[in-house]
């Protein structure tokens, strides 16, 4: 079991001003946070953390939405990481999520759902390494 997962506030919720709200939520819910910055994605970086939906029809819309403002990737440390982060955002759609998710309280629609989740603890190193430097990393999560 894994003790990270990534989270990014996404750029809806940016520009919706949300993104303190979210942090409270997180930290709430008692998640460490280990690395944080804002960033404004490219379409490569967008396209290539997204690559494992490429196939997919939304990949484009979603690669587009991506980089459609600044977004907030968080590496977060808990315990069973990956499981906790996605039960505290809720379901993709914000209309299935349960009351008092994430999504369910800043999420606009499926598509604007204000926050992405790791869905494995692989994804998690993976995704958390599409952000953040080793350097970054070691310094946080004292590795």
């Amino acid at each position: 079991m894994s003790y990270k997962t990534l989270a990014i506030i996404k750029p809806d919720a940016v520009k919706n001003n949300l993104t303190g709200q979210i942090i409270a939520k997180i930290t709430e819910a008692g998640f460490k946070i280990k690395a944080m910055k804002m960033v404004r994605l490219t379409k490569d970086s967008a396209g290539g953390f997204y690559e494992v939906h490429k196939a997919r029809t939304f990949y484009n819309d979603l690669v587009e939405f991506m980089t459609s403002g600044p977004c907030v990737p968080i590496a977060l440390e808990k315990e069973n990481a990956v499981a906790e982060f996605r039960n505290l955002i809720g379901a993709t759609d914000p209309a299935d999520a349960a009351d008092g998710t994430i999504r369910k309280l800043f999420a606009a629609s499926k598509a604007e759902n204000a926050v992405h989740g790791s869905d494995s603890d692989e994804n998690a190193a993976l995704e958390i390494s599409h952000f953040f430097s080793r350097k970054e990393l070691l310094e946080n999560f004292g590795a």
